[in-house]
């Protein structure tokens, strides 16, 4: 199956180029380390004499922020090298800035040819190879078995979207599914959801997912004053639209409205998923008449109505700020959601539409906890953001339970880090 994969992905690649290149170019930050979409391999030391070399593959931001305890583990155990590589330029910015330390070299993931695949793989010359989550490359994992490299899957899942696809084309993964040397599911349902796609019971097993176990440096109170004070943020409320998409944050402008017309003090803080729609939400917050200010600009010059976190990895310390959290793309047209779980960890209350596809079986045990509230559509957004934002009794119900919810769902690392170990352990 590999080489109907090898014969069809340059045509394909081919045709799909004008869309990504244009997306990159949109998007920006791609320049840096370009050529190691093509298997060059940045500058990496000789392997330590002893020591087991891992090639770890996270896609973006959030994978990438959920492998911190991983690589801390694998440098405080020592005779363990890390490789990182992501995918998105966001990802890579933020690895850059938390692990140069942890880590023998950082680079973007080669295409998944065989002749930069083939070109990276000598380069790197792993003893293991981890891919997060959804990452499963046909190329990549045939190149770590023709080199007898074992290969784990970790937080593996597959999403309402990816389980359909996948059943339509279930002989395409036979190869894949045979490659792998361990799938570490994030939830019973990945696991089972893997089974009925033929993966080997025997190579399935539910660890957690590691997101969960997601620890927060905390801001202390000289902190937060400042950071607000930098993001133009007055005293009062702070109702934050948590990665969100096109249509939530006029939603949320909406509430934010409506709030202050029935006497509330309370200002917006918008964190878009794509930071370069940011002239797309200049152009939406100059017709609302509200007063604003973008983070990527500097330090506010005084109070505005909304602050635009438009930077790369302060999510978490805006979530800090927040008296309230619309977790985001999880209202129509869009669907999928963006993670709820940082919010939760931060003990804040939590709003959410219905398309949270992508976090499905973390909604519902959050939903199960009374740590949330869903909404139907962006008028029940509105109505219910209000409603919160004048009832603290509320918003501390379900605080107290989104803090009660991350205490009981902790255990992934250690429990990943565990199977790591022993298969390093077999290496030699």
């Amino acid at each position: 199956m590999i080489f109907l994969y090898r014969l069809l992905f340059l045509p394909a690649l081919l045709l799909a180029s004008p869309y990504y290149l244009w997306r990159m170019r949109r998007r920006g930050g791609y320049a840096e380390g370009f050529w190691h979409r093509f298997g060059e391999v940045p500058p990496l030391p000789a392997k330590a004499p002893g020591a087991r070399r891992i090639w770890l593959q996270a896609v973006s931001v959030g994978e990438v922020l959920a492998i911190a305890p991983l690589l801390e583990a694998f440098r405080r155990e020592g005779h363990t090298e890390v490789y990182l590589t992501t995918t998105t330029s966001t990802g890579y910015q933020l690895a850059k800035e938390k692990y140069a330390a942890l880590t023998v070299g950082l680079g973007y993931f080669p295409l998944d040819f065989w002749a930069f695949s083939a070109r990276a793989w000598r380069q790197v010359a792993p003893d293991l190879a981890i891919l997060m989550e959804g990452e499963r490359w046909p190329e990549h994992v045939a190149q770590a078995q023709a080199r007898h490299v074992p290969v784990i899957s970790v937080n593996a899942r597959l999403s309402d979207r990816s389980f359909r696809r996948s059943l339509r084309f279930q002989w395409v993964l036979r190869s894949l599914a045979a490659g792998l040397t361990q799938v570490l599911c994030a939830s019973k349902r990945d696991e089972q959801r893997f089974k009925a796609l033929g993966f080997p019971p025997g190579r399935l097993q539910t660890t957690g997912n590691l997101k969960l176990d997601v620890t927060i440096p905390l801001l202390a109170e000289n902190e937060r004053t400042s950071l607000r004070r930098e993001l133009g943020l007055g005293a009062g409320l702070v109702l934050l639209g948590s990665s969100t998409w096109a249509g939530e944050e006029t939603a949320l402008m909406t509430a934010l409205k409506v709030a202050r017309e029935r006497g509330l003090k309370v200002s917006l803080l918008l964190v878009p998923r794509h930071a370069e729609r940011r002239e797309e939400l200049r152009g939406l917050l100059e017709k609302s008449g509200l007063s604003f200010h973008f983070r990527s600009t500097g330090a506010a010059a005084g109070t505005v109505d909304v602050a635009v976190g438009d930077t790369t990895g302060e999510l978490r310390k805006f979530t800090q700020l927040a008296d309230l959290v619309f977790t985001g793309k999880s209202l129509a047209p869009h669907d999928g959601g963006q993670t709820p779980v940082e919010a939760a960890v931060l003990g804040k209350p939590v709003l959410h539409g219905p398309r949270m596809t992508n976090f499905r079986d973390i909604i519902r045990s959050l939903t199960e906890a009374g740590a949330v509230r869903r909404v139907e559509t962006h008028s029940e957004l509105i109505a219910a953001a209000v409603e919160l934002l004048q009832d603290a009794a509320q918003r501390g119900k379900l605080a107290a339970a989104a803090r009660e919810w991350s205490e009981a769902n902790r255990g992934a690392t250690e429990r990943t880090l565990a199977v790591i170990r022993a298969q390093l352990t077999s290496i030699y």
